[in-house]
């Protein structure tokens, strides 16, 4: 077989494997009791796994595997507002992970983490104020804003550490 298809199917299937592991990530998290009593704070940890394959695979391809973690995890467990909100917040913490990676040079993956975690919780924040047509729920902004930059530097150190593990090309 060509080498080009060999390398560009292994990428599939590992990019496949990424995806059902951040939907396992979700799925598990989504079992964990809330945190805080303030509506919407939760620890964030698929992001882990985005944050990991963008610096390993790049931009389109960690937007392909969160998309297809949002759209199986909106089937399995969710309604269509979840996925509005998934949807938003997903693009807004990837958009701008792409740009602090792109500022940092793949540095310091907890700030971009960090960035995301805030721009996740913004754009979720946003969202809710245009669906519910009400400014009311900027009042958790900034306990949003907190744990946004807390969850996402946690997650963005474990994407640090999990990108350090070497993995054996031929088990």
């Amino acid at each position: 077989m060509p080498r080009h298809i060999e390398n560009r199917t292994k990428k599939t299937v590992i990019l496949g494997l990424m995806s059902a592991l951040s939907l396992a990530v979700y799925a598990i998290e989504s079992l964990i009791p809330p945190l805080l009593p303030v509506p919407g704070i939760k620890p964030g940890l698929s992001n882990i796994i985005t944050l990991y394959c963008l610096r390993v695979f790049g931009k389109k391809e960690a937007g392909a595997v969160l998309l297809v973690r949002i759209l199986i995890s909106f089937f399995l467990f969710g309604n269509a507002t979840s996925l509005i909100y998934s949807l938003i917040g997903g693009a807004a913490a990837l958009g701008i992970e792409i740009l602090c990676d792109l500022l940092l040079k793949g540095r310091k993956l907890c700030i971009t983490g960090a960035f995301g975690g805030l721009f996740h919780n913004a754009g979720q924040l946003v969202t809710a104020s245009l669906i519910m047509g009400s400014g009311a729920v900027f009042f958790y902004a900034p306990h949003l804003a907190l744990s946004g930059i807390l969850t996402g530097c946690f997650t963005g150190l474990c994407a640090h550490y999990m990108l350090r593990i070497k993995i054996p090309e031929n088990p």
